[in-house]
């Protein structure tokens, strides 16, 4: 399964992280992903993997999230 957010399409990020010698090394941020069931416009409840600013926007916008 892959780690991104099924609303905007958000995925990792992957950079690297610098030491204080500045010795380098691969780093992955992964996104904030949370399961949830969301209910549609028609009724019907689908499970779905969104980040939590997505989970936010979706409460304040008055969607029927169902945690």
């Amino acid at each position: 399964m892959s780690r991104k957010c099924d609303l905007c399409g958000k995925r990792s990020f992957i950079g690297r992280s610098r030491s204080h010698a500045l010795n380098s090394s691969l780093k992955v941020w992964q996104p904030n992903l949370q399961y949830t069931t969301v209910t549609t416009q028609n009724g019907d409840k689908r499970r779905v993997k969104v980040t939590a600013r997505c989970l936010k926007t979706l409460k304040k916008n008055g969607m029927k999230i169902n945690s």
